[in-house]
């Protein structure tokens, strides 16, 4: 497996503003916010693309959604209301090839989005 940036933001190789770490997940500040809080929350696990998720990972998949619920509250954003994306493929949105859940919250998140 070729190294991904993500994991270089893991392996402390690139700098990122880290708001939340546990020993299997790491959410960190996109460096393009599309609202006031835009976390990006990855597994420690390299998994590629949703496709890519086995039986065995869905623990760590939970883990996300539990990043995503702590770094909204801690944030003061839970009772209003985020937004949990996870995008699949280039049709989609992926550029990074390292599962990843976006967290957006702070603004009126319209919806169908764009």
């Amino acid at each position: 497996m070729s190294e991904d940036l993500f994991l270089k933001i893991i392996n402390r190789e690139i700098p990122a503003d880290i708001v939340y770490e546990t020993d299997s997940v790491l959410g960190f500040r996109d460096i393009n916010p599309q609202a006031p809080l835009h976390v990006l929350i990855i597994p420690k696990t390299h998994i590629r693309t949703i496709n890519d998720i086995r039986a065995d990972h869905t623990s760590l998949v939970g883990e996300l959604l539990i990043a995503a619920a702590a770094i909204a509250r801690e944030h003061g954003y839970a009772d209003d209301g985020y937004r949990v994306v996870m995008n699949c493929n280039e049709a989609a949105g992926q550029t990074v090839f390292h599962i990843h859940l976006h967290l957006l919250a702070g603004r009126n998140l319209n919806w169908p989005p764009g």
